[in-house]
């Protein structure tokens, strides 16, 4: 029993159903009264009275003590019974009761056909004004149910202080950390699952026999090549680094001018006259930016927020780095790894160079075209880069190059983490990141780059006349960067970029993937040299390249029943609940609630799987993967044409109307998001499984784990920047000023709370999270408040239907399962070293966080768990920031 829990006394009456008077066991024949009675039996307490207005005997005091002791034995027998009786009945009345405070952590299972021969009545102010009726769900589902909820717990813990561990521990404590991660958590465990399921569709067609159209056909003939020549590391062991080095090649050969064809074949084709050449660098960048590869910068093709969200326009930003974030390059210890990592990744790639030039001595009469190959040796050919730290002394050999340019490529990186925008800012601030000029202005800010070139090899027929730039300063920044950095540096950071990517679809023994891997063994804490099952790597692989395909059949075997309509119905109701609670919030004036109602109600409602392509629909899959080109033996280049297509397609909507039926995510993952210039919160199949849904899950489970995935999306619509985005999704301060300045106190409130946490990173340093950078998913875990409304809402629908039964052996409340549900979905175990990326990169809170800063701005969780006041969890209302 926990401290701050305190029993719950109930006054009962005890109405006895067959007790009967019977004579005595001992008859006084000196008793002058008893002949005097009248024939009518005198009452028990007259009886008493008698008795004790007589002397007792001794053999009478004996018998009176012993009844005594009887009588009291029998009162706390049947008084306990009768707690018991009542408080499995109090757990199954109406939300609004005064909950019990004892939470047990033993389970008492009381026989379904046991005969009550005590009637409990209880005070009207505690009852339920309908008893409840229902009874405890024992089929094998609900056992299951039940047990798993039980095996998360650790009741050792207080919820009133630490609800996470709490709610997570148990099964945390039977869920650690795999060898090959960093992290592992109730996500990862339902992706495994999810994983498991399509793993099954790739390796045998018993599960989609029932599709047999010559589309899925098709589908199912793609999926299942591309995962063979996944899982054929013989293949990928047989030719090592080639795979890469052909890329390599590439990029080198465009950024030295030899050729203007971006094709993966380009390493193939005739050199064109020097008048047709384009610049080196702009055509390395744009065969890069094709296949995915970001380098100095990036575009995205997103909607004109302010203008006309459904309209695509060009996006320029920064790119990403080859360290998760620019914190990471003023971490002296991770760049000294990370340098490591640069020198071999150049290392290994200069060693194709020089087997080139003994391939080409070898066949130089042979093969007249090789003569004209690229490069000579040694590399690079123009000598110093000009910037040398160790002024005019050059590289002797090929392990000198690569540790003198390593040095070169960190150091350029690091330039270009300072002059990149923080993620808080770059996230947080969609009103300052949305700055459109024309075209002109980027290429005369950026002249080393020919974007009239660039835009011709991306999107030949749609030449865009303005573009939208996240951060102007960062465009004249970079410019200055590539002034005073020499070409064999910039093309060493080319190459660097190539590896990083790409290397990870390499065979396990290259020097390049275990360079490679070597990092994230470091940033994530990985164990050095373990390496996870290849069937669960490639299905990932599989969902990455064809993700809407395989959700086809995912789906198929999975989201059956009425579980759309289900888990629909949940949102729709907690957009109810949120539309309820605006007239009732300090901050928001009338002008404001009216407005924000008007843009719940505008959202769309996207569950399940996407219809563009239509998942429903082999043939419409089909075309949206027509141009990726699969092979039996070509892991690598599979791959590289999926991205290709990506990319390819990304283009094509530029200038388009939004495809308002598309998704950012497939049906497979297991994840949600909103999107403001859509206006659209979207939910794949993948969350739709337990731990976090289940069609056939009592409501206040259901409400409690899927209801926050469901709120949390919905409240993004109204975080820091979700609600500069009107219902429209345009980008307007479209609420009043007051209303405004009262949402920045709360901001402020909880930027400060969240910021306040901190994390011990693999040095045994704290690192404070980030409040800035995790304000709006902050904001958007507050939603938890309008789940738990809705369900309660919903409730006497709910009960009356029968969907709000009981599971066995589980001694709470609906109220505290609803928070137990809620908290359990957060479950993760995580290293140290993962622990400091994500409070560095990612715009979540660490899961301790997201489900304990949560509650503390929760009264009503309080309240379930009788928490007294100053606990941790049940701070004075002046302490928390309460937003809805």
């Amino acid at each position: 029993m926990h401290a701050h829990l305190q029993p719950y006394v109930t006054p009962i009456l005890l109405t006895t159903q067959s007790f009967t008077e019977s004579a005595p066991l001992l008859d006084d024949a000196d008793d002058p009264h008893l002949e005097s009675q009248p024939t009518q039996k005198a009452s028990f307490t007259e009886r008493l009275g008698t008795i004790l207005n007589e002397p007792l005997t001794p053999i009478n005091k004996i018998l009176l003590v012993l009844l005594l002791i009887f009588l009291l034995l029998s009162a706390v027998f049947i008084g306990l019974f009768a707690g018991a009786q009542y408080k499995l009945y109090h757990r199954g009345g109406q939300p609004g009761e005064n909950p019990p405070t004892s939470t047990f952590t033993s389970v008492v299972t009381l026989p379904p056909t046991a005969t009550r021969t005590t009637t409990v009545v209880v005070p009207p102010t505690a009852a339920p004004s309908d008893p409840p009726t229902d009874n405890v769900c024992l089929t094998p589902e609900c056992v299951k149910l039940s047990a798993a909820i039980l095996s998360s717990l650790d009741t050792s813990q207080d919820p009133c202080e630490n609800f996470y561990d709490y709610a997570t521990g148990g099964w945390r404590k039977s869920h650690p950390i795999p060898s090959d991660k960093g992290r592992y958590g109730t996500f990862n465990s339902l992706f495994e699952e999810n994983q498991q399921i399509v793993r099954d569709i790739l390796e045998n067609g018993n599960s989609v026999s029932a599709l047999k159209s010559s589309a899925d056909e098709q589908l199912l003939r793609k999926l299942r090549t591309l995962y063979a020549s996944c899982m054929d590391q013989d293949t990928l062991d047989a030719l090592g680094e080639q795979p890469l080095h052909q890329v390599l090649r590439v990029v080198r050969k465009l950024f030295r001018g030899k050729t203007t064809d971006i094709s993966s074949n380009a390493g193939s084709k005739d050199e064109l006259d020097d008048d047709k050449k384009r610049d080196g660098l702009t055509a390395a960048l744009a065969y890069l930016h094709s296949r995915g590869i970001p380098a100095l910068f990036s575009f995205d093709v997103e909607g004109d927020s302010k203008v006309d969200p459904n309209f695509m326009a060009l996006w320029f930003s920064q790119p990403d780095l080859g360290l998760p974030s620019k914190e990471y390059y003023e971490d002296k210890p991770i760049r000294k790894v990370y340098k490591g990592v640069v020198e071999r990744l150049l290392f290994a790639s200069y060693e194709d160079e020089e087997q080139a030039q003994k391939k080409i001595a070898e066949n130089l009469v042979q093969n007249e075209e090789t003569v004209k190959a690229w490069p000579p040796w040694p590399w690079p050919p123009w000598g110093g880069d000009g910037d040398d730290d160790d002024g005019d002394k050059k590289p002797k050999n090929r392990s000198e190059l690569a540790k003198h340019l390593a040095r070169k490529v960190v150091k350029f990186e690091r330039r270009l983490a300072n002059a990149s925008l923080d993620l808080d800012v770059l996230q947080q601030d969609p009103m300052g990141t949305y700055n459109k000029i024309p075209i002109s202005n980027l290429t005369g800010a950026l002249p080393q780059i020919h974007f009239n070139n660039y835009f011709t090899t991306l999107t030949p027929r749609n030449y865009p006349d303005e573009v939208i730039v996240t951060y102007p300063a960062y465009i004249e920044s970079l410019s200055h960067i590539l002034d005073t950095t020499s070409r064999d540096v910039i093309e060493a950071y080319l190459v660097t970029q190539v590896a990083l990517r790409l290397a990870t679809r390499l065979s396990l023994k290259t020097e390049s993937w275990k360079a490679r891997r070597s990092l994230d063994e470091v940033l994530m804490g990985i164990k050095p040299g373990a390496v996870g099952d290849r069937a669960e790597y490639c299905v990932n692989a599989v969902d990455s390249a064809l993700g809407f395909a395989a959700g086809r059949y995912f789906v198929n075997e999975t989201f059956g029943g009425d579980s759309q309509e289900k888990g629909t119905q949940v949102i729709e109701d907690i957009v109810k609940s949120f539309k309820a609670s605006l007239p009732k919030i300090d901050w928001m004036d009338q002008t404001s609630a009216d407005a924000a109602a008007d843009k719940a109600d505008a959202i769309r409602i996207k569950v399940g799987y996407p219809l563009s392509p239509n998942t429903t629909n082999a043939e419409s899959i089909a075309r949206y993967y027509a141009l990726v080109k699969v092979s039996q033996h070509a892991y690598f280049d599979n791959m590289l044409s999926a991205v290709t297509s990506d990319v390819y397609r990304e283009w094509q909507q530029l200038g388009k109307q939004r495809d308002l039926q598309a998704w950012e995510m497939t049906p497979a993952t297991v994840n949600a998001y909103y999107n403001p210039p859509a206006n659209e919160i979207v939910f794949p199949a993948g969350i739709l499984r337990p731990p976090f849904f289940s069609q056939e899950w009592p409501s206040y489970l259901k409400y409690g784990a899927f209801g926050q995935v469901a709120a949390h999306e919905l409240t993004h619509a109204f975080d820091s920047a979700g609600r500069l985005y009107n219902q429209e999704g345009k980008l307007e301060e479209w609420w009043t000023k007051n209303t405004s300045e009262g949402f920045l106190v709360k901001q402020k409130c909880i930027v400060d709370q969240f910021s306040a946490y901190t994390v011990v990173g693999p040095d045994g340093k704290e690192v404070h999270v980030n409040g800035n950078l995790t304000s709006g998913e902050n904001i958007g875990d507050t939603g938890i408040i309008q789940a738990y409304r809705a369900w309660k809402a919903q409730f006497d629908d709910s009960y009356q239907a029968g969907t709000e039964y009981l599971l066995p052996g589980l001694n709470f409340t609906r109220e505290q399962l609803f928070f137990i549900a809620f908290g359990r979905i957060w479950a993760e175990n995580i290293k140290p070293a993962s622990l400091v990326q994500r409070v560095r990169t990612d715009p979540h809170s660490p899961n301790e966080f997201r489900v304990d800063g949560a509650l503390h701005n929760v009264p009503e969780f309080a309240d379930a768990f009788n928490c007294p006041k100053g606990a941790k969890l049940n701070p004075p209302p002046e302490k928390q920031c309460i937003f809805w």
